[in-house]
Order: structure tokens, then sequence, then C-alpha cells
């Protein structure tokens, strides 16, 4: 087992793994006590952790692990271990404000920067994957809606008496380096030239440059940025694009919130609703003389319009129901007339909305030419196919960037 650290962190490996889970009663008994036949098998494909699945014959469970560096990059790029409390945190509250769609916390161990959760069993896969496979989930987006809801409303001022938010608020700026991380690569690296962007070269060379010389995009994004530092409406999960969620046709779980902190309700939104989006433009790369994927678009598009429209039902039935309750963003003894409720909620919801569209656009550029990219894009191995794929992606993202007040409603934007 390696050495811990001063601070009394140590890396684990599928052995060192067994020897910790061992030496930790909770787990033991998540197993039944039963810790032969172990099956250890390491499964993060992400940019940042180390993710074990443990099973064995009574019980099983997921472990990961933050380590002191981005993934992805290796150790040249270093990266705070303490992601790993905010994460679990966030899988805390969540959960107990959404339980049907967020896995339950089994141990969490701070200089270990170690969490194990449930593990969420085949036939679950990455959403992300589903969607390049052209799986249809019917109720993707009634459970995704009822997700950002809940766990939006119930940490906002609409609900939280000022201390109460306050005191939320700053127990979550402590995540502050991994706010810096995404500031640098949704906000700020796609607009210059920066040694971690990379994209479909030289496919999309000249867009690229398109991108870095568009000053009317640049202010635009420099709202959001500011929106994104500076606002601190609601508890978000931070990084919610189709690889934070696991599905199967009838359930829907979002995992790994480590990027959680008090900010813009639009980011979560717009991250989900940007990478359908992605993965709507990226059909047509996985089509084939079997199934050139038409249909599978319009099941995007619906699901699009449908995850919107059912959070907007179900966000104002949130506040309807809690209007008069300790909220004090809009004290009843003030707003105390039904047609003043109905202008607050509609201004409210119709800023939200653009708020949203702005994230999300944001979101689906620094996919393709930043330094994190996604499967929906890289899996397409024709390069000329790849990047036309990625070009009416990026073009309907700056669309969307710049005109965002103009649409009222979501199927507009297609």
């Amino acid at each position: 087992m390696a050495a811990a650290g001063a601070d009394g962190f140590r890396a684990l490996d599928e052995v060192s793994l067994v020897e910790y889970i061992k030496a930790t009663p909770s787990l033991r008994a998540q197993l039944g006590e039963q810790l032969e036949g172990l099956a250890i098998k390491e499964v993060g494909d992400g940019n940042l952790n180390f993710v074990y699945i443990v099973a064995g014959p009574a019980g099983s469970f997921v472990i990961k692990q933050a380590i002191p560096y981005v993934r992805c990059i290796g150790t040249s790029w270093p990266l705070t271990k303490e992601r790993a409390y905010f994460e679990s945190l966030a899988l805390k509250e969540h959960g107990s404000l959404c339980p049907n769609h967020v896995p339950q916390v089994y141990h969490f161990d701070r200089p270990m920067s170690l969490i194990a959760m449930r593990y969420l069993e085949p036939p679950h896969i990455i959403l992300r994957k589903g969607l390049i496979a052209g799986i249809e989930y019917p109720l993707l987006a009634q459970h995704m809606s009822d997700y950002l809801a809940r766990t939006l409303f119930f940490t906002s001022l609409l609900y939280h008496a000022t201390l109460e938010h306050r005191h939320a608020v700053a127990e979550f700026c402590g995540n502050a380096e991994l706010c810096r991380l995404t500031e640098q690569v949704v906000f700020s690296d796609p607009y210059m030239v920066s040694q971690y962007n990379r994209w479909t070269s030289p496919h999309l060379d000249h867009d690229v440059e398109a991108v870095r010389h568009d000053d009317i995009l640049k202010i635009e994004v420099a709202e959001l940025k500011s929106m994104f530092c500076e606002r601190a409406q609601a508890l978000i999960h931070g990084d919610l694009h189709t690889g934070s969620v696991m599905v199967t046709i009838d359930s829907t779980q979002v995992i790994d919130p480590e990027f959680a902190f008090y900010g813009p309700m639009g980011f979560d939104i717009g991250a989900f609703l940007g990478n359908l989006i992605l993965a709507f433009f990226s059909q047509d790369g996985h089509a084939d003389k079997d199934n050139d994927r038409t249909v599978y678009k319009q099941w995007i598009l619906r699901t699009i319009e449908e995850t919107w429209n059912l959070f907007h039902h179900n966000f104002v039935s949130l506040w309807n129901e809690n209007f008069d309750g300790h909220g004090e963003a809009y004290l009843v003894d003030i707003y105390n007339k039904t047609e003043l409720q109905l202008l607050v909620q509609k201004k409210y919801m119709t800023d939200l909305f653009h708020d949203a569209l702005g994230f999300g656009a944001a979101k689906m550029i620094r996919r393709i030419v930043g330094v994190a990219h996604v499967e929906d894009f890289e899996s397409i191995s024709d390069e000329t196919k790849r990047a036309l794929c990625e070009r009416r992606a990026l073009d309907c993202a700056k669309t969307i960037l710049k005109e965002r007040r103009k649409f009222e409603t979501i199927s507009q934007i297609f």
C-alpha cells in the first residue's frame, strides 16, 4: 500500500483498495462482511478522477477518488483534491431533495478524497453512450426536469431565507478552484490562443479563428462569465453534461457533482440542453445505410423541448406551492396580488430561459474548440464527416449565444 502523505492522502489502486475496504466498517457492512472473492475494476473514463466498481457476493458499491491533478492532462496541471468534499456535500444535498435521481452516498473520507456510493448496476450506462448508440429514453425529459426543478428551487432564495442561503453559499465558496477551472475552459480558452485548445484540424482552422475574432461573441461570453462568477442563485451541479447522467429505459441518475457550488441556475439547465444539442448534431456522423438517424434526431429535439417545458412547469408549481413559505426573494407581504406574482414569475422564468440558452451555447462551443471534447463527435472516425457535424453545432451555438434574448420558446431554436 502506498505511503500516506502528510495530509493523510494516498492514491489507491485495485490492490490497496482491498486493504482500505477491510479497514473501513461502513464499507465492510455494505458488502455484508463477505470480503472473499471481491471483484474490483477501474472504470474512470472522465477527465479528473479514478473510479472503481467493487462487487462482492453480498453487495457492491462504487469508489471514487480524487487525485491532486487533472487526470487527462497529468501532473503538469495540479488540481485540489478537496473537490471530493464538495462532491459528497452536493450528492447528499441533492440526494435529499431528489432521491429518485441521485445515487446514495455510503461513506466519505476527506483526507483520502474518497467517496463510496451506490453502484448503478447494468443495464445503467452513461447517457452520452446511449445517445451515440441511438437509444431512446422515454422518461429522460420527465426525470431530468424533475431533478433540475427540485435541486434548483429548494436551494434558491425562492425557498431559502437569506441568512440560511448565505451560510450555504459560504460553505461552497471553498470549491473555488474547480469554479476557476470552469472559468478557464468554458469562458476564456476557446476565445484565445491556449496551449490546451484542440480541434479537428485543418478542417476547422478557419472556424476556430473566426471564434477568436468575433467581438460580439466575446461580449456575450463576458456577460455569462460575470454571471457565473458573481451570481449565487442556487446549488448547481456545475458539470451537468450527458456524461454525468446514467440511464436505463426507466431510470435516470445524476452523478459527478464535484464542480458543485452556488451559481446561476441556467448553467445546469444549459449544460444539459447544450449537450443534447451536441448529440443531435453528431447523429449524421453515426448514420449508416441501415439507419439514417432521422427518427432519432426528432426524438432528441422532442426531448430538448420537453425537458425545458416540463422544468418550467415543475419549477413554477414548486414556487406556487411555497409562495407564502420562508423564501425571502419575493416576500408575500410585498408580492401580495395574483397578477403581480404572475408578472414576477414570467420575468424570472424568461430571464432563466435566456440564461440557460447562453450557458448551453457556451458549453457547446468549448466542446468543439477547447480542451475537453465529447465522445459524440470524437467517435466519428471520418474526420471530414466529424468536422462537418462539429461546424454545424458550432454555428448553431454561436447563433443561440448572440440571439438568445429573441427566443420566447424552446421550439424556436430549431
